[in-house]
């Protein structure tokens, strides 16, 4: 007699765990740090690092709050930019309610193709102290993108 075993589908991750993952391997590769260095530190293994940067694995309040020291970054720095993961369209004020949504940029997106460039962008970026100059950079980036897709 044969058995049906039905598969049950690969559950998929929570869109706002892939952001918070995403944003976990920003920040430890602007600092330079391997996914073993930042296991080693939080007491996990590097594959589990690597679990939370895809979303595979949520990160606890705690865990988190702990990779908000060793990276030196608020807690808070996790979430920018997630109004676009939530549906903001749908719930305006969610994201809002809670402090996240300070500002209401356009998501920063990277092509494929580009990545090392934006990786190299953004540490150099980081590194300049006066806010002024950085609001200005972003200003100048802006009006650089905006300008390019109206000529296409």
């Amino acid at each position: 007699m044969e058995q049906c075993v039905a598969m049950a589908p690969r559950k998929q991750p929570n869109p706002i765990d892939i952001h918070v993952g995403s944003r976990l391997k920003l920040r430890r590769t602007l600092m330079g740090m391997t996914q073993e260095k930042l296991g080693d530190q939080l007491g996990v293994t590097f594959q589990q690092v690597q679990k939370y940067e895809k979303g595979a694995n949520r990160i606890g309040a705690s865990r988190l709050q702990e990779i908000s020291q060793i990276l030196e970054v608020p807690v808070s720095f996790f979430f920018e930019d997630a109004s676009h993961v939530t549906g903001e369209a749908a719930a305006p004020n969610r994201v809002a309610e809670f402090g996240f949504a300070e500002d209401h940029a356009t998501p920063f997106e990277i092509s494929r193709g580009s990545t090392s460039e934006a990786h190299a962008l953004a540490r150099a970026f980081s590194q300049i102290q006066d806010a002024r100059i950085r609001r200005r950079i972003i200003d100048l980036v802006e009006t650089l993108a905006d300008s390019h897709s109206h000529r296409i």
